[in-house]
């Protein structure tokens, strides 16, 4: 029975998003000619570890600063709820989160040595972001910025590397609606908490502009992410085939639609679950169209 609460307080569903994003960027290093299986596994559990930091340190300092007291919680937001519950202790809590970001940083030490020192940016960026997500970033309107980047764009630029020990225009290029997604995943997540979030000092666009506004940049921001893939698919720097990302768009369609009309009440909660589809498929997706790319 612990060992489930243990399980249920690292967001198991949300660590598709870390499988996802280690499949697209070593996709990227296949389609260009490298592979090595044991670096992808290592880079997968790497990052999994370090996903599963920032969730639980997430979880904790809410719980600390009185957040989750008073979120009300979604399957998408407000925290896994097993701290408010009082199913664990704060503090090993606190400590198995510090453990997963020691584990997650060692195993990029590893790659560090072995592959170069080019990944090291990455590593220290991503570690940071992991420990000083919410106590920090979440104040200084930065939040969503750096969820894109240290679980959408470097995760795949890293696990890229980690193959080729480099890094190479098409890497960079398909890092960026990786980037673009995970910013709106979280970025629409916030919706149901401003209250909250804004009691508690935290500080981000939806906050700063309100839901209306919040929710027009979060539809500019996936049409553009779209436009993105099909721009860099056409001339070339990604192949064909990863246009077959863009069967998510209805999905796209449905979380826009409902965003910005029911932005401000409970009826926006199917728009963040199409939103999660999109973030999750859109990604698998494009590094299928790399493997296509590679094998046919």
């Amino acid at each position: 029975m612990k060992l489930m609460v243990w399980f249920a307080e690292t967001r198991p569903a949300f660590l598709l998003l870390s499988i996802v994003l280690v499949f697209l960027g070593t996709s990227v290093a296949i389609y260009e000619g490298f592979f090595n299986p044991i670096h992808a596994l290592l880079a997968l559990i790497g990052l999994i570890l370090l996903h599963i930091s920032v969730n639980v340190l997430n979880d904790y300092f809410d719980y600390k600063s009185g957040i989750d007291l008073e979120t009300k919680r979604t399957p998408f937001s407000g925290g896994s709820g097993i701290l408010p519950a009082q199913l664990l202790q704060p503090s090993s809590v606190y400590k198995f989160g510090i453990a997963c970001l020691t584990l997650g940083v060692i195993i990029g030490i590893y790659f560090i040595i072995v592959q170069g020192m080019l990944l090291t940016p990455i590593v220290i960026i991503g570690a940071l972001s992991v420990y000083f997500y919410t106590t920090k970033l979440t104040k200084w309107m930065v939040g969503e910025i750096f969820a894109g980047l240290g679980l959408g764009a470097l995760p795949v630029l890293g696990s890229y590397f980690v193959q080729t020990a480099t890094y190479s225009l098409t890497a960079l290029i398909a890092s960026i609606p990786p980037l673009i997604l995970t910013h709106n995943l979280l970025f629409l997540n916030e919706f149901p908490d401003v209250e909250p979030d804004k009691k508690h000092g935290r500080k981000n666009i939806v906050i700063a502009l309100g839901r209306e506004k919040a929710s027009k940049i979060y539809s500019a921001l996936t049409i553009f992410m779209y436009c993105w893939i099909i721009l860099f698919s056409i001339i070339g720097i990604m192949p064909l085939y990863v246009l077959i990302s863009l069967l998510t768009i209805p999905f796209a369609i449905k979380a826009i639609r409902i965003a910005l009309k029911h932005h401000s009440d409970e009826r926006i909660i199917p728009a963040l679950a199409a939103n999660v589809f999109v973030v999750l498929v859109t990604q698998a997706l494009m590094g299928i169209g790399f493997l296509i790319a590679k094998f046919i």
